[in-house]
């Protein structure tokens, strides 16, 4: 594990800032992503990458997301401290170890097992705990199931609608649907058990969410 320097603090309130710049409001998120060492997400060699507002490749035709969109997301989701959150696409981390600063109940699920396998340790030796599995996260987690809100970090083709199912009354899917070269993301609400309300907002480009439910299974 790499240090956590003064410098390293000091790129993160310079990122805050940008955030803050591009929209990003809630200062609990804000307050959030300053707290999560995001350099330690990198390889050393891409380091110098790190605090910028982009995404990199993390292996595995895989992504770190970009720190605005992380943010974007979060904010969306309206955490609360006891909301039990599901996470769609655990990918490096990142934004799991972002919910985490917002709620200890965080729910996450990683398709490749590559992945899966290197980011469990990577928390585990950063003394993060979130709840992870191994698995087609297009089909929700249904044995733990209701969940107050589900973020999905990987583009899908429809709205699935088993994760529509594992939503508690009241809570809030937040999805990007679309092609495979943009998406709309959504921000859905379970107003009963059968209606659900669906609110459109930017376009983002995402990697495809793999699964029954998503893009269809892996070769």
């Amino acid at each position: 594990m790499h240090a956590d320097t003064y410098r390293h603090r000091g790129m993160r309130r310079a990122l805050v800032e940008e955030l803050r710049r591009k929209g990003i409001r809630d200062e609990r998120v804000l307050a959030a992503v300053g707290l999560v060492p995001r350099h330690l997400f990198f390889d050393a060699a891409f380091q110098p990458h790190a605090y910028q507002d982009k995404a990199f490749p993390i292996g595995e035709g895989q992504t770190i997301s970009q720190p605005y969109t992380v943010a974007y997301q979060t904010e969306l989701l309206q955490l609360r401290p006891t909301d039990r959150v599901l996470e769609i696409g655990t990918g490096s981390g990142y934004q799991c170890c972002v919910l985490l600063e917002l709620t200890p109940h965080v729910f996450s699920i990683e398709y490749n097992q590559v992945l899966f396998a290197r980011t469990a340790r990577r928390l585990a030796d950063m003394g993060r705990a979130p709840h992870l599995f191994c698995g087609d996260g297009s089909l929700g987690l249904p044995q733990h199931a209701p969940f107050d809100k589900i973020l999905v970090t990987a583009g899908a083709p429809v709205l699935p609608r088993p994760l529509l199912r594992q939503l508690r009354v009241g809570g809030a899917l937040i999805i990007p649907v679309g092609d495979e070269t943009s998406q709309r993301m959504l921000r859905v609400v379970r107003e009963s058990e059968e209606e659900f309300s669906r609110q459109e907002l930017e376009e983002f480009r995402f990697v495809p969410l793999l699964g029954q439910a998503g893009w269809g299974q892996a070769g």
